[in-house]
């Protein structure tokens, strides 16, 4: 199930640009006006399955109108949409209404920058009809990652648009079905899925000079800043519409808990 919530921003233009931490955070914030024993189990640890962990929710973040700097994000509107989705409806979305109701203000804050959003409306979204054949376009970047040597030291690499397909195909479906095991119970016993980029799409913005993948620093208080890469690019999926509704509700790719891998079906 998805929701929608229009905040309009209070005082400041500026929002930060690496908002994903501080905004996951503000997240977990409102599902503990529901119920603080649910957050504090979703933050620390979430679901566990051959030895990987999941939140099974995600988030994105649209603006109205804005303009993306170096360091910050100029608002030239004050209306900002948050999309979350999650397929625990009795757990994370009733929390979350109840946790957003009650506390009608959040505040971001990162690298100096605070941000305060009034929530003004929230609503239900419709579900698009699954099918074996559908094209997404993404409202949060796609991360997608493996191990590789680099330098000598085996590291985590994020996987660009331009990368091996077969290599991004066994990562995605790999990821997407323990998601599907947690969120039905049992294991996934069809075909994985046909992942692939819209080519067409790459071309046009190549050619233009603009990017294709995006580059996301999360600031944790007394960590080091971590670097995440993320494809922002509409792609195909065909097989299984049970496993594609999986990755509909709880985010494509990793870190969805952290405003990753949100999209949204094409239905023209």
């Amino acid at each position: 199930m998805r929701l929608k919530i229009r905040f309009r921003a209070n005082g400041s233009n500026l929002f930060p640009l690496n908002y994903n931490y501080p905004l996951s955070g503000a997240i977990y914030k409102m599902l503990k006006f529901g119920s603080p024993e649910f957050a504090e189990f979703l933050h620390e640890r979430g679901f566990s399955v051959d030895g990987k962990f999941y939140k099974l929710f995600s988030f994105g973040l649209e603006f109205d109108k804005a303009r993306f700097e170096r360091t910050e994000i100029k608002l030239l509107s004050p209306n900002v949409n948050l999309t979350v989705s999650s397929t625990m409806v009795d757990y994370f979305i009733q929390n979350f209404v109840m946790g957003a109701f009650q506390r009608q203000t959040i505040e971001i804050y990162s690298n100096g920058i605070l941000s305060q959003l009034d929530v003004e409306m929230m609503e239900s979204l419709k579900e698009p009809e699954f099918t074996e054949n559908m094209k997404f376009k993404m409202i949060s970047p796609v991360v997608l990652s493996t191990k590789r040597e680099q330098n000598g030291k085996l590291g985590q690499y994020f996987f660009r648009y331009y990368d091996d397909i077969n290599e991004i195909n066994r990562v995605f479906n790999q990821n997407l079905i323990n998601k599907y095991k947690l969120v039905n119970k049992i294991d996934y016993s069809g075909k994985p899925l046909m992942f692939r980029w819209d080519t067409d799409y790459i071309k046009r913005q190549t050619d233009n000079g603009k990017k294709i993948t995006r580059l996301v620093t999360v600031n944790k208080p007394n960590e080091q800043p971590v670097n995440f890469v993320g494809n922002v690019c509409p792609f195909f999926v065909s097989g299984s519409p049970e496993l594609i509704k999986t990755g509909y509700d709880c985010g494509f790719g990793e870190k969805n808990s952290m405003g990753f891998g949100l999209c949204e079906a094409i239905t023209n």
